[in-house]
């Protein structure tokens, strides 16, 4: 299984940096790879389903998950249907006394196919910091660029 923790300090609000990973049916317009998003159905106002299609060159997948809010403190995604045998992910967002948010993100995930598992395996941490590299430039892109 592979598996990637972070934590990084961006010059934004926990809310409004809730508010952009919460927003997953905006995901295609800056996550890499990511060529559809979209939330399925709610129940209540905390917990959502939302598909992904993820593609690169000819590959060409869809992730189901549920996603479960704990406004406005920590995001966590659990794994539906698609090509993976697990994935668990989870964002904490604390908010720092000088305005400024904390992340702590982490992901699991395993390929059910031998041959992707060994592919993510070979170019996971690129595709990671390419991932939170678009988060931080969305936040940016959405909220501009904090004053020093």
């Amino acid at each position: 299984m592979l598996s990637h923790v972070e934590q990084k300090t961006l010059p934004y609000t926990r809310e409004q940096m809730f508010a952009l990973v919460a927003g997953v049916d905006k995901y295609n317009e800056f996550a890499p790879w990511c060529v559809a998003s979209r939330i399925n159905r709610w129940e209540g106002e905390s917990v959502f389903y939302a598909d992904l299609i993820v593609g690169y060159k000819f590959f060409r997948e869809k992730f189901s998950s549920k996603v479960i809010l704990s406004k406005p403190d920590k995001i966590s995604i659990e794994y539906q249907e698609g090509p993976l045998k697990n994935l668990t992910n989870h964002w904490v967002f604390t908010q720092n006394d000088n305005g400024s948010c904390t992340i702590d993100f982490s992901v699991q995930f395993e390929f059910k196919n031998v041959a992707f598992q060994t592919l993510a395996t070979m170019f996971f941490n690129e595709v990671v910091k390419r991932m939170i590299g678009a988060f931080e430039k969305r936040a940016r892109d959405v909220y501009g660029t904090p004053k020093e």
